[in-house]
């Protein structure tokens, strides 16, 4: 530590003393009047010569640049815009065309719709005719048989009796008895048994 203060000490000093001695000389010849003219002079060609270079060669190339910028950001935004323009003008378009797309959409299935009821009551008229004409020609087998029934039944009786009696008695019995007789029963009985 010592050390260190001892070599910064001699350091300052020698820096001191070194300028002690070019102010002896003459000082800073900036400051010396008899050097005045010159440095006028140099400082004139010199700024004269930055300001040439300057207003002919960069201020020049500079705005140039600026205004060829400031045009192409303005060609941009008018780009944009336009693009904006023809964009929202797109979106109309589109907005138009699915709106009369829906409305199209609908008058087919509403078309559709009703060429199918109009179909499905066509066939269900079709079939309800032919099912009432099935149900009428079904009426009409019912009530033949229930008319028939009671002849069938009654010779069915009198071949049945006939046959019993000729097997009990075993002689031939007249068959127009037994019918007189089945007849008798079946016009007694007949509303109980065939629903007459």
């Amino acid at each position: 530590m010592v050390k260190k203060i001892y070599f910064q000490s001699i350091f300052f000093s020698f820096f001191f003393i070194k300028e002690a001695f070019a102010a002896e000389s003459g000082g800073m010849p900036q400051l010396n009047p008899e050097f005045w003219v010159s440095q006028i002079f140099w400082l004139i060609l010199t700024f004269g010569i930055m300001y040439l270079v300057l207003s002919k060669l960069i201020l020049p190339k500079i705005s140039n640049n600026l205004e060829s910028r400031k045009s192409q950001i303005l060609e941009n935004i008018e780009a944009a815009e336009k693009q904006r323009e023809d964009s929202d003008a797109k979106l109309k378009e589109y907005d138009e065309i699915i709106s009369k797309s829906k409305l199209e959409a609908n008058s087919i299935f509403n078309q559709a719709r009703e060429k199918a009821l109009k179909d499905i009551g066509a066939k269900r008229e079709v079939l309800d005719k032919q099912i009432d004409n099935e149900i009428a020609e079904a009426e009409k087998e019912i009530d033949a048989l229930r008319k028939n029934a009671p002849d069938k039944i009654n010779k069915i009786a009198i071949e049945t009796s006939s046959e019993l009696l000729q097997k009990l008695i075993g002689a031939e019995v007249n068959n127009s008895s037994i019918s007189a007789i089945v007849d008798d029963l079946s016009k007694r009985n007949g509303d109980k048994y065939y629903g007459n």
